[in-house]
């Protein structure tokens, strides 16, 4: 009776759990998802990494008086949460969500604002130093807006305008300048402004007498860039001098949209990946379903403490973790039903499935980690948020899909409700053996292929993809389009993102460029309302604030922009590769620490194998390659692992059963390690694949070249694990002595007698 009782226990705890979880996210979830901190691709904004450099030749930059003086200007747009960001000794990005009109605000940030008042002889009178701080504000002038100023030093100020007064005429003007420069000359900026062209001065004023009070900066303003230029004075001037290195700029309404549609595919996604689980796995299935809605949550809410700002890669990452924890589930389960056609009970068959499956979870997601955390270490911008979402997904995984998951499992299974009801887990009566009969297993799964005797053909084919993509990579370059078409990113140069509610056509796009005087630009469309163009040189302020006009005042939306430079290009190219090599030593390192040196080995030549074939199809079909394939490939690499250590694991059972083993035989343990592998690297495989195609079809624009990366990625890795891994660890194994396992004596671990009982006694498992 007590027994029965407790047996009941468990299942209304478990149901209980159900009931607290689904309660938790359904009264929450819209809260934290409204709390995110969203990236600028997502709202719109920009981001920007700047050169910093002294003004004075020579001198020392106070870094932590940039990043105050650059966060006085942001302040006066009003928006929230920015993030300022030094990296290295000499350079500073700042990344802005939901300003509204991006080009003030890069204007008011990137100006050094340095106000003097200076004679006609360009000898400095004062600087801003003489102004009451916070003193300049916009105002009005017979209609017209000028610059208020209220004098702080106002004994100076007089004693200046009235040695100015005294001069003769001509020579009367005080003129005001803005970042004034070695060589500038109001000679020379005068003559300009009788030409009709714009002065670097802002007000040259003829002085009648000695001013005692306040003073106002009168021209030719618009109310916009008066109350500009107040702010610039306000806000002091930088005590350095900031290039831009690169640059992003993206629309509100573009980053809204890329928000929706990229979502609806997220959600769409999952949705499908628990509908298979439960159609493939019966009750597991749909404990993984629970978990998996728990572990979205959990992962939205733990972004949203951490104040992590939430991009398109962040979600992007989101969709390769659902795959992970799903793969995680997945290799636990097949672990279970390959438990139960051995004989086991179902209680017996859970708990030695557990058991079993721990070490090649715990190991795909660790080298996932490592992948992730190298990535965070030293990418910057995209890819440190991607590698961040990653990082969190991965520990996320393990704690709630290696243990709570499991945990849950075993609540219901000891209720007593699963006792003789294989079909529970998708096993068939007629698939068990009877071992109280003496019977042994005979079904082992659907799975029956000379995958060595294959293998191959399946490398032929990859090296005539790469072969393919090599070829025609020459050709480009002899032709002078390069080996591979590389993006801004590592190419620099500049590209304009044209968006609109309304139809976008790149003959629109190109004609309106070339009636502006641009030629040379390359077009891409994305979809129906957006057209990339770009072009190799680095376009400055003034250009870029003509073409946005242009096609602002065409479409009613100004295109976003991506501006690199060629410094910033190389430095990329360079740590893409230091990012790749670094991730296969370390990954190569643990697996020979794991298991030993052929095993690493033949991982190491699949994720090379997997990093190529990406590489080639983009080659093949002229992509573009920039900063996001390289998230992509570091993602693969752990990916590739993964897929691997699933084969591996069940090749290294297959070894430690046989005490010596000709070179013959390597081919055959392999096959049937496969065999009993192949379904869950392909249930793993399949559930990440299906949001990354809803993805591909329904995602943003924005995302596609990593969306798509992936996907090439993911088919790659998971053909590598089969028939380049696996092969490549045969050919080791062929050339080297046959091996005689030297085995100590074990004690049998105890196994709890209800288990045992349950695995011997006859009908328990029918």
């Amino acid at each position: 009776m007590a027994k029965n009782t407790t047996k009941k226990s468990k299942l209304a705890v478990f149901v209980l759990i159900v009931l607290l979880l689904g309660t938790l996210i359904g009264t929450t979830v819209r809260s934290i998802i409204s709390s995110l901190n969203l990236g600028l691709d997502l709202r719109g904004g920009f981001e920007i990494l700047y050169q910093v450099e002294p003004l004075n030749e020579g001198a020392t930059v106070d870094m932590s008086a940039v990043i105050n003086s650059i966060s006085k200007r942001i302040n006066v747009l009003g928006v929230s949460e920015p993030q300022i960001t030094v990296e290295g000794n000499n350079r500073v990005r700042v990344q802005i969500a939901g300003a509204k009109d991006l080009e003030t605000a890069r204007e008011l940030i990137g100006t050094t604002a340095n106000l003097t008042f200076r004679d006609v002889d360009n000898n400095e009178l004062a600087d801003s130093s003489i102004l009451q701080e916070g003193g300049a504000s916009l105002a009005y002038k017979d209609g017209e807006p000028i610059v208020s100023l209220k004098i702080a030093d106002k004994e100076k100020f007089a004693a200046m305008t009235k040695a100015i007064a005294k001069k003769g005429k001509g020579a009367n003007v005080m003129i005001v300048w803005l970042d004034w420069q070695d060589g500038d000359t109001y000679a020379a900026e005068a003559a300009k402004a009788k030409n009709g062209e714009e002065p670097k001065y802002i007000s040259a004023a003829s002085v009648q007498s000695e001013i005692n009070g306040d003073c106002i900066i009168s021209g030719n303003f618009t109310e916009d860039s008066a109350r500009t230029l107040a702010n610039l004075i306000n806000s002091g001037s930088l005590p350095v001098k900031l290039t831009e290195l690169s640059s992003n700029v993206v629309s509100a309404s573009y980053g809204a949209d890329a928000l929706q549609v990229t979502a609806l595919a997220g959600v769409i996604g999952v949705a499908i990946v628990m509908v298979v689980m439960i159609f493939v796995y019966r009750l597991p299935g749909l404990i993984s379903s629970i978990m998996l809605a728990f572990y979205v949550w959990a992962v939205f809410g733990i972004y949203s403490l951490m104040g992590a700002v939430f991009t398109l890669s962040g979600i992007g990452a989101l969709v390769l973790g659902v795959g992970m924890t799903v793969d995680a589930n997945i290799i636990n389960y097949e672990r279970i039903r390959q438990e139960l056609y051995k004989g086991r009970s179902v209680r017996a068959a859970v708990a030695e499935g557990g058991k079993l499956s721990f070490a090649a979870i715990f190991d795909a997601q660790f080298t996932t980690l490592l992948a992730a955390l190298i990535m965070y270490i030293w990418g910057t911008g995209t890819v440190k948020g991607f590698a961040t979402m990653l990082i969190i997904t991965v520990v996320m995984t393990l704690l709630l899909n290696v243990g709570f998951s499991k945990w849950l499992l075993s609540l219901i299974v000891d209720s007593g409700i699963c006792d003789g009801k294989p079909g529970l887990f998708a096993v068939k009566k007629n698939q068990i053996p009877d071992v109280s009969k003496g019977e042994k297993q005979f079904y082992t799964g659907a799975f029956k292929f000379d995958y060595m005797g294959k293998a191959k053909y399946a490398v032929a084919a990859s090296i005539s993809i790469i072969v393919l993509s090599l070829a025609l990579s020459f050709f480009n370059l002899a032709k002078g389009n390069g080996f591979l078409n590389l993006g801004i990113d590592f190419a620099s140069g500049t590209k304009l993102t044209v968006t609109s509610e309304q139809v976008v056509n790149v003959s629109d796009v190109e004609a309106e460029m070339e009636t502006l005087g641009y030629k040379g630009f390359s077009y891409q469309s994305a979809g129906e309302h957006t057209v990339y163009a770009t072009t190799k040189a680095s376009l400055d302020k003034e250009q870029l604030t003509t073409i946005k006009s242009a096609f602002e005042k065409k479409y009613g939306v100004e295109p976003g922009d991506n501006i690199v430079t060629p410094v910033v290009g190389s430095e990329l190219v360079r740590s893409a590769v230091i990012l790749t090599v670094v991730a296969w030593i370390a990954m190569l390192a643990y697996i020979t620490f794991r298991y030993e040196f052929d095993y690493a080995f033949g991982c190491l030549v699949a994720l090379v194998h997997d990093v190529l074939i990406v590489t080639a199809v983009f080659g093949i079909l002229r992509l573009e390659v920039n900063i996001e394939l390289i998230s992509v490939l570091l993602t693969i690499i752990g990916y590739s692992i993964n897929n691997s250590i699933i084969v591996f694991d069940r090749v290294r059972e297959e070894v430690n059963l046989r005490n010596r083993i000709e070179p013959t035989e390597y081919r055959s343990i392999a096959n049937e390690a496969i065999d009993e592998a192949i379904k869950m690297s392909l249930m793993s495989s399949l559930t990440t694949i299906i949001p990354v195609i809803l993805l591909l079809i329904m995602g943003s624009s924005s995302i596609f070249t990593f969306v798509f990366a992936m996907l090439i990625g993911l088919i790659a890795g998971t053909s590598s694990s089969v028939f380049v891994a696996a092969y490549i660890w045969c050919l080791l194994r062929e050339k080297s002595k046959p091996k005689q396992k030297i085995t100590k004596q074990k004690k049998d671990k105890k196994v709890k007698k209800e288990l045992l009982d349950e695995y011997t006694i006859s009908g328990i498992n029918a």
